[in-house]
């Protein structure tokens, strides 16, 4: 198999569609019918609860792992490094795609940023980590997962240039456009945040209602 068919390989896995797959074999139902109509993570959380939208946050971060692992089925990318780290980016990046306009499902997929990081824990995994941690606190604070999704993903970008010092230039141009993208494809998110209107995930439901019990005391 060469480059193009990793490549399209790549994009297949990334078009399978997690969410639906769930909403229709749990719930009967199109996830993409409720919510904000959107084939991911956040809009499952926010329709189907917590337990679903953790399944399908994972999942979709394995298709991104797992489509910037295949590389190792070409033995000439072993060495060097700039030659792998560029097909990762490409086939992660084609898994993206794949998520975001799936073959699968009519092409109308999610907004991709749980297969992008899960395509940045193969290819830097320790930053990944970083940006998951960041995620996971905004989260557990604000229960935004929007809100969690483009805070993690500027400190993708800020861990990239400045911490880590990553020096190869294909990298350092990915990560300003995870944030661009994110941001960008989070525009009606930011709106109803700054509204007040964003709906928050099904989670840590008991502590809010402990910390209200307190404030009316």
């Amino acid at each position: 198999m060469n480059e193009l068919g990793l490549i399209l390989l790549a994009y297949v896995i990334g078009s399978v569609p997690t969410a639906l797959i769930v909403s229709k074999q749990f719930f009967g139902i199109d996830i993409r019918d409720y919510g904000s109509g959107n084939m991911g993570a956040t809009n499952t959380y926010r329709v189907l609860g917590s337990k679903f939208g953790t399944i399908v946050m994972a999942i979709d971060m394995l298709k991104g792992f797992i489509a910037s692992s295949l590389w190792v089925l070409l033995p000439a990318y072993t060495t060097p490094e700039f030659y792998r780290t560029n097909l990762q980016i490409g086939l992660g990046l084609a898994a993206v795609v794949g998520h975001i306009l799936p073959i699968f499902a009519q092409f109308r997929g999610g907004k991709g940023i749980a297969t992008l990081f899960g395509m940045v824990l193969a290819i830097q995994p320790m930053v990944a980590v970083y940006s998951v941690a960041v995620f996971l606190a905004v989260l557990y604070l604000t229960r935004y997962v929007s809100l969690s999704s483009i805070l993690a993903s500027v400190a993708f970008t800020l861990l990239i240039l400045v911490i880590f010092n990553e020096r190869e230039p294909l990298y350092r141009i990915f990560s300003i456009a995870v944030a661009l993208l994110v941001v960008l494809t989070h525009q009606k998110n930011i709106g109803r945040l700054l509204r007040g209107s964003e709906s928050k995930a099904a989670i840590l439901k008991y502590r809010d209602r402990r910390r209200m019990k307190r404030m009316r005391h």
